[in-house]
């Protein structure tokens, strides 16, 4: 089939792009700043953007499964002008270009948080509402965004939603924030851990989930797509037995972590990086969802994620191979 990617030069689009050309598909994509993660694919590049509409027609004309993966990720809290207009503006643009041309089925990626997630002592499912005012806006965006697709859905498009949770794995260039806190506690950068964690999936079971749901989900359906909750020194205990720490890191209490948030982030404007511990990521990390389920996935999709540890294994072998530990 002819696919078309918004988002493909990100973490899983990279591994998206692998999958379905392993597949045999004719793969499309859009690139806005950079496309060095998919130089050795054999994909056809469109220039763009997501808020540009003419772009976004020069994607998906002619193709046959669109899948939107483009959306910014932010953990500082702030009214981000580009959560609103990528997140939002660019999911309605893709929508109206979509609902316009002869395609077969829209993929939307949504996230984990963009469903409330409370209360935390009952399995979260697909069944939970949007989170809708949610205090970080960058949940906002993503059940905002993923509220749009449901409404072009009623209208008529064959529409399918995934969330998946924090994912983690190989192929990962830029890298990712959760790529970047792998690296640092590898070298030893990170100044401490809390007791929280989250719920982590392997980006290539993502890959394999989407190219499932394209096949097997079903219209207007939503489908998790989570792996196991570790918490951070659980994580990290896995890290070491593939890579040689050399201290121990220390297990801070919430209250010390909050306070050194702006020492923190006064250190990352100075290296000209986005900080990894901010009020928000702290408050995600220690809020997040122990009990999430990936059955209807199982069930519908044949969505099948592998052990913790092997992507572990995996993700550090790739960072060695390229040069990054």
């Amino acid at each position: 089939m002819r696919i078309a990617l918004t988002g493909a030069s990100g973490h899983i689009g990279t591994n998206l792009c692998h999958a379905l050309l392993t597949e045999g598909h004719e793969v499309r994509v859009l690139i806005n700043h950079t496309s060095k993660s998919l130089e050795e694919l054999q994909v056809e590049k469109i220039p763009g953007n997501v808020l540009d509409k003419k772009s976004l027609e020069s994607l998906i004309d002619g193709s046959e499964i669109v899948i939107h993966l483009a959306a910014t990720i932010s953990i500082r809290g702030v009214n981000d002008r580009d959560l609103l207009s990528i997140n939002i503006n660019g999911t309605r643009n893709i929508l109206e270009v979509v609902t316009k041309l002869p395609v077969k089925r829209f993929i939307h990626f949504s996230s984990i948080h963009a469903l409330t997630q409370e209360p935390f002592d009952e399995m979260l499912d697909e069944t939970r509402p949007l989170a809708l005012k949610d205090p970080i806006m960058y949940n906002r965006t993503k059940a905002w965004s993923e509220q749009l697709v449901h409404e072009a859905i009623k209208n008529g498009l064959d529409g399918v939603i995934l969330n998946p949770t924090s994912v983690i794995g190989p192929n990962d260039y830029r890298p990712s924030l959760v790529g970047k806190a792998i690296l640092q506690i590898c070298q030893n950068k990170l100044p401490g851990l809390v007791r929280g964690g989250y719920d982590w999936v392997d980006v290539r079971d993502i890959a394999s989930g989407t190219i499932q749901a394209i096949e097997k989900g079903r219209t207007g359906e939503s489908y998790l797509l989570s792996g196991k909750w570790l918490s951070l020194p659980d994580l990290v205990g896995i890290i070491s037995q593939y890579h040689k720490i050399k201290k121990s890191h220390a297990i801070l209490p919430y209250w010390l972590a909050e306070l050194g948030v702006p020492f923190m982030k006064l250190y990352s404007i100075l290296r000209g990086t986005e900080p990894l511990y901010t009020r928000e990521s702290l408050d995600i990390i220690k809020h997040s969802h122990r009990i999430i389920s990936c059955d209807k996935a199982r069930k519908e999709l044949g969505y099948q994620p592998r052990p913790i540890e092997t992507t572990i294994k995996d993700t550090l072998d790739w960072f060695r191979k390229n040069g990054q530990l």
